[in-house]
């Protein structure tokens, strides 16, 4: 959001990840964090399957070199060496396991995403939903699960409380465990830290994660991992996140207790008490910290969530964005152009970041458009980019961007879909009118009363009407005959004076 980074790097980056690659599916398997792994410079641990490297004796994959981009650096990153993100994973590991057909995975031990069953030979294909078309029950389980992953350790991850040099080129290793849900903040945090450039010296230019063609797809791969931890913890393999809709918001509508957390009553900086997330810690938040110490973030916690939303500067983002610039932003046709950072002009993906105007598509830094607008308007743990991840808003709002657009492999072939782009099927009638038949749950007290009163008021009108009906035809008896016996009668009582 606030800074340069390299385009070979970014480039690389989104090329590795549209096509997923299996270096490390994760930052640092747990498997692989240890003196001898990081000496051997080797990631390839066995699948439990059949205990091979890479699952190999199952044909699943093998130990390889990893392959490296021969591109030049761009100028904005005038470095080389002095970052371990650096050509990644190599500082760690030049040899990880290379997957086969549709297998995964740091050891090949998942599949691909899209596919499932014991060979991952089997098509699957979720659906994202909007957070308001989801059932109460739908949405307690999502906001269950979200409290589930914060109080989960991560079994197969860990996280690196240093850098390789820190922990002596890998004789002295410094990792720690973490939660779930932490492990993706941590995640998010790395990928968008400064580089430490040794003293009290950093280069702040530079961001894996953001301002550069890798923003997109860096952040679907970041979403499809994030969702398969949680189907992993909770056993729900049918889990996918929910997206919020925010064209045309005048507020922020998820910030309320029944979803993400209402406003304190008293503090307008923190959470409502009676929110779900009131007592969440946030972690990597103190970046100017960590550069002084020359350290990494080590995930302890800093302090509750903090959000503000609507109380943010209005001269940078004046409002939420509207219906119309992401329409615009949509007729872009050109994916990446010019300089590929956040000075590119008709640039898609500098539009949708939020760096260019969603009216022009000219880069204009000092406005927060789209992506970047969200961001900022919510003026807390939100708008400070390393530790974003840290507000649970976030997942919603990346999945709302990453339905944006398709410019390289679809989410379908990725195994997943969003519900407004899907044509409606018989066999998801059901699924169709689950949210109407929720809404009628609640409200069926009302129901059955309005169907009492209008009983009523029809009994009466009736009652009236017939006694009329009565009175008129006691008037008339020298020239209407009685009907009770008439042959007559079933065609006589069609007619109608109304």
């Amino acid at each position: 959001m606030l800074s340069c980074c390299s385009v070979r790097m970014s480039l690389f980056a989104m090329g590795f990840l549209l096509v997923v690659l299996q270096p490390s599916t994760g930052q640092f398997p747990r498997a692989c964090a240890n003196t001898p792994s990081l000496l051997r410079k080797e990631c390839c641990p066995p699948w439990d399957g059949d205990g091979s490297p890479c699952g190999e004796l199952s044909r699943r994959g093998s130990c390889q070199n990893i392959l490296l981009s021969q591109a030049p650096l761009g100028p904005q990153f005038p470095f080389s060496g002095v970052d371990d993100r650096e050509d990644w994973p190599s500082v760690f590991y030049n040899r990880t396991c290379k997957c086969e057909g549709n297998f995964m995975g740091f050891s090949c031990g998942e599949c691909k995403f899209g596919f499932s069953g014991r060979n991952c030979t089997e098509r699957r294909l979720r659906t994202r939903r909007n957070i308001f078309q989801l059932t109460t029950s739908e949405k307690d389980k999502f906001l269950a699960y979200l409290n589930l992953a914060k109080n989960t350790p991560s079994q197969d991850y860990v996280i690196a409380t240093g850098t390789y040099a820190q922990m002596n080129n890998g004789s002295n290793p410094m990792f720690r465990n973490i939660n779930v849900y932490d492990l993706f903040v941590w995640m998010h945090y790395y990928a968008s830290r400064d580089t430490l450039l040794g003293g009290s010296n950093v280069w702040r230019d530079i961001d894996f994660a953001h301002e550069a063609p890798g923003f997109l797809p860096w952040h679907r791969v970041f979403l499809l991992m994030w969702e398969r931890e949680i189907q992993k913890i909770t056993g729900d393999e049918n889990f996918t996140i929910p997206y919020w809709d925010w064209r045309d918001a005048e507020d922020c509508v998820v910030c309320t207790d029944e979803y993400m957390g209402g406003r304190h009553p008293t503090n307008p900086n923190l959470l409502s008490p009676a929110s779900f997330f009131f007592s969440w810690q946030v972690i990597c938040t103190r970046s100017e910290e960590y550069n002084s110490q020359q350290a990494l973030c080590n995930a302890t916690s800093e302090g509750p969530i903090l959000r503000n939303p609507g109380n943010n500067d209005k001269s940078r983002t004046p409002r939420l964005p509207s219906s119309a610039e992401v329409e615009f932003c949509l007729s872009l046709t050109q994916y990446e152009s010019g300089s590929m950072d956040k000075m590119a002009n008709y640039s898609f993906r500098n539009t949708l970041e939020g760096f260019a105007d969603p009216r022009t598509a000219i880069s204009n830094i000092s406005q927060s458009g789209l992506h970047n607008a969200l961001h900022i308007y919510m003026n807390g743990s939100m708008s400070q980019v390393q530790g974003s991840a840290n507000d649970p808003i976030f997942v919603l709002h990346h999945a709302f961007v990453d339905r944006n657009g398709e410019f390289f492999k679809p989410s379908r072939e990725l195994g997943y879909d969003y519900e407004y782009l899907q044509e409606p099927e018989l066999d998801s009638f059901q699924e169709f009118l689950t949210p109407y038949l929720e809404q009628a749950r609640q409200i069926w007290g009302w129901l059955v009363g309005a169907a009492v009163i209008g009983g009523i008021v029809t009994a009466v009108l009736t009652g009236l009407i017939l006694a009329c009906w009565k009175k008129r035809r006691g008037t008339a008896s020298e020239i209407q005959p009685l009907l009770t016996e008439s042959e007559d009668y079933n065609n006589m009582c069609y007619q109608s004076n109304f």
